[in-house]
């Protein structure tokens, strides 16, 4: 799945337990989505990130073909 990072607010950094998606990704670039874990509330994208597998709250992102 590939998904692009739409931007998101402190409290969506906050929330889950993800990464900070502003200090590793770029607004608008498409990235592939490595592992999708799914939670009672949120959701995880698991996007690889200089060779390691970062978790970031799926609000962030909006998913393209």
């Amino acid at each position: 799945m590939k998904v692009k990072f739409t931007e998101c607010s402190d409290a969506q950094v906050r929330f889950g337990s993800g990464s900070d998606p502003r200090e590793h990704l770029v607004v608008g670039e498409i990235y592939e989505v490595t592992k999708k874990e799914v939670h009672s509330w949120h959701t995880l994208y698991y996007i690889m990130v200089e060779g390691v597998d970062l978790p970031f709250n799926s609000v962030c992102f909006c998913e393209v073909k």
